[in-house]
Order: C-alpha cells, then sequence, then structure tokens
C-alpha cells in the first residue's frame, strides 16, 4: 500500500500524528528555516526555499495544539471496495471495531473476439453487478445505522466502484462524510482492513516544492528525507 499519492502541483504524505512535530523538523532541515501559519482550517509550515507543507486542523492555536488534537481517537467509517472484494468496518483510535468482509467471483477480461466473447462480457458485467451491489449491502448494514457515531469516512480502492457505490441512494449520508482521499489498497481482506485503519488516522501532508528537481532523478521526497 503505498502511503504517498500525487496531488496537484506535489504530493501527499501519510504520517502518524505523534510523528508530525518530528516530520516538521526534518522538513525544516531538509528545506530551511520554517515559518508555520495556524489557521481555522490548515497549517501551513513555509520553508526557506519556498517548499510548502500543509495539513488540516480539528483546533488548536499553536501547531502544538493542532497536532494534540490530531491525535485524539477518533471513530472513523471505512469502505475499502475493488470489483470483486470489498471490506466494511468501523475503527476506533486505528482499531477495528465491527466488520464486514466478502469476496464474489468476478472473470477476468478476455481478448477472444466474437460471439463468445460478448458472452462472456455479458456474464462478467452480471457478475461485477452482483459483487457491487453486495457491497454497497455490507456498507448500508454496517455504516448507516451508525453514522451518528462517526468523525468521518474514509474510502479506499478502486474509484470506479466506488463511484458505482456512490450512486446507491442509501449510502449518500456515508459519502458526504467521506474524506476527500482514497487509500491505494489491494484486494479487501481483513487484514488490509486493519492496516487502513491504521492509516485513516494519520495526518496527509501536502508538500510543494517550487524546484522541480528538489526530490532528485527517481526520487520522491516526502519531507523525511535525512
Amino acid at each position: 500500500m503505498s502511503r504517498v499519492r500525487p496531488v496537484p502541483g506535489g504530493r501527499a504524505v501519510e504520517v502518524e500524528p505523534e510523528r508530525v512535530l518530528g516530520w516538521i523538523g526534518r522538513f525544516s532541515t531538509r528545506h530551511g528555516e520554517v515559518a508555520i501559519s495556524v489557521g481555522q482550517a490548515e497549517v501551513v509550515v513555509t520553508a526557506a526555499d519556498g517548499a510548502t507543507a500543509t495539513f488540516p486542523t480539528r483546533g488548536g492555536t499553536s501547531v502544538e495544539e493542532v497536532v494534540a488534537k490530531l491525535a485524539e481517537p477518533r471513530r472513523i467509517g471505512l469502505v475499502l471496495v475493488r470489483l470483486g472484494g470489498h471490506s466494511v468496518g468501523i475503527a476506533h483510535g486505528g482499531r477495528v471495531e465491527v466488520s464486514a468482509t466478502d469476496r464474489k467471483q468476478v472473470h477476468g477480461r478476455i481478448r477472444a473476439g466474437g460471439w463468445s466473447q460478448q458472452r462472456f462480457a455479458r456474464r462478467r458485467e452480471g457478475q461485477a453487478r452482483v459483487a457491487l451491489q453486495a457491497a454497497a449491502d455490507d456498507v448500508a448494514r454496517v455504516l448507516v445505522p451508525r453514522l451518528g457515531d462517526l468523525d468521518s469516512v474514509v474510502l479506499g480502492g478502486d474509484w470506479q466502484a466506488l463511484d458505482v457505490l456512490r450512486d446507491d441512494r442509501r449510502l449518500s449520508d456515508v459519502f458526504k462524510l467521506a474524506e476527500d482521499r482514497v487509500l491505494d489498497v489491494p484486494e479487501p481482506r481483513r487484514t488490509v482492513l486493519d492496516e487502513a485503519a491504521e492509516r485513516a488516522r494519520c495526518v496527509e501532508i501536502v508538500i510543494q516544492d517550487t524546484r522541480a528537481t528538489d526530490a532528485g532523478p527517481g526520487r520522491m521526497d516526502t519531507g523525511e528525507g535525512a
């Protein structure tokens, strides 16, 4: 699972709340002295070389207070979906409290042409519908009755599969709570859900550099280099 994802103009890295202050220190070592601005919605760290690191707040007027708030345990809904498999759960403080995981058979694509390919494609589409319906049913069963207890929802898996679930009217309030990020996960299993629960409590820091070559050839800089 990747903990770094590209975003417009830079990249986002997942950092455990307890490590954020140390991460800022390493960012400063790499990019130069930093100025920190704490706003109502986000913290912006600006380095001497023009690089910035931005992350959200949940209260606090200093970076230390912000980090303390970010480290407070939250109850988070998890929806991990890939074609054929899904894992849904609720985690508190990085530990899964309730979950549902299932796998349905969905055949891969074939290149052969003609009538047999069309028949195979129809069968595959039918299998995909069954699998995604099962995923939507588990989200409705596990998360919808507990929405009032959730602080947010974190999604993971395949965008197209998630978009199918997004169109299910039963799940509209689930997706209203969803964070912008979508975790990159392999085929959803219970072990994958457990790791996603730990990642969901991480702070996503968006890094933007003014120099295109800052990270060096073939290297993605997360601000944590020595």
